[in-house]
């Protein structure tokens, strides 16, 4: 069976077309297949449309988060592939059945925002941006779409990441990195994004600072020597580059100098007992 997860908040304006263009291009699949909408506490009247629908609804008692809900789905869910998408009318649902498809080939299949038609507001640009190129540069892939929320994967895989899935907007970008981190096979699809319905529920700023700080995590959960050996390096060529202008100014040791040294010390041995920690636990789960 393949469950097809929608969380929503405060999304009534939206939803109603949602669901009915996701019934519909959902017939065409030749499994079995079920849609289960999250309601997060929503305040308008997302639910009393959902119940207009041939779904199944869950409902939190209080306003949880986007990764809250997607995870209450996904536990919820009956079906062994999982298709989550967003109920603002931005993803387009009828790639549903490609995402499905290629997922015979693949861990996960990602909806990459990269198609003729993406409306992604200008502001969320640069962000966006310079988090794909970090994420490019620890991971080693290139990854099109970092945080798409159009997406399709098996449900036993995910549920090997729960521990460190998030609740918030950062849970897809948190997959991701995982899977391509732990070398599962993540194929992307090229889709367009549309306008959404209603307000987003997006905060630049501070939802791009977490996201940073996301990759950073994540990073340093599977492959530590990528963040922190380079974090070494710029400690000691520091350290190396004031004991020189030290010597120049005729000051035989800087106490800066001690400083900047003894620390890339310190992390570039964090660095090498994080991996070691990493690489034997790994070991252990495939033995």
């Amino acid at each position: 069976m393949i469950s097809i997860i929608i969380p929503a908040y405060n999304e009534e304006k939206g939803i109603g077309d949602v669901l009915t263009g996701v019934l519909e291009t959902v017939k065409s699949l030749r499994e079995k297949h079920e849609v289960i909408v999250v309601d997060d506490g929503s305040e308008d009247k997302t639910a009393e449309v959902v119940r207009n629908y041939p779904v199944r609804l869950i409902s939190n008692q209080r306003n949880r988060g986007y990764g809250f809900s997607l995870k209450a789905g996904i536990k919820a869910a009956e079906g062994g592939k999982i298709v989550i998408m967003d109920a603002d009318g931005t993803y387009p649902y009828e790639q549903i059945p490609k995402l499905v498809k290629r997922l015979k080939d693949f861990d996960m299949v990602v909806g990459a925002r990269t198609g003729d038609k993406v409306a992604i507001p200008l502001i969320r640009k640069p962000a966006k941006f310079v988090l794909a190129k970090l994420a490019n540069f620890l991971t080693e892939v290139k990854i099109p779409d970092l945080n798409s929320g159009l997406r399709a994967f098996r449900k036993e895989s995910c549920l090997e990441y729960f521990h460190i899935l998030p609740d918030g907007f950062s849970f897809t970008t948190t997959i991701t990195l995982s899977f391509l981190c732990d070398g599962l096979s993540v194929d992307f699809l090229p889709i367009d994004y549309h306008h959404r319905h209603g307000r987003s529920k997006i905060r630049p700023i501070r939802d791009t600072l977490n996201f940073l700080m996301l990759i950073l995590r994540a990073t340093i959960y599977f492959e530590p020597l990528k963040v922190l050996l380079p974090v070494t390096l710029g400690l000691l060529f520091l350290g190396l580059a004031v004991l020189i202008l030290s010597y120049l100014a005729g000051k035989v040791m800087d106490i800066t100098v001690i400083i900047l040294i003894s620390s890339a010390l310190q992390v570039g041995v964090i660095g090498l007992l994080a991996d070691l920690v990493v690489k034997r636990a790994y070991r252990r789960e495939k033995d």
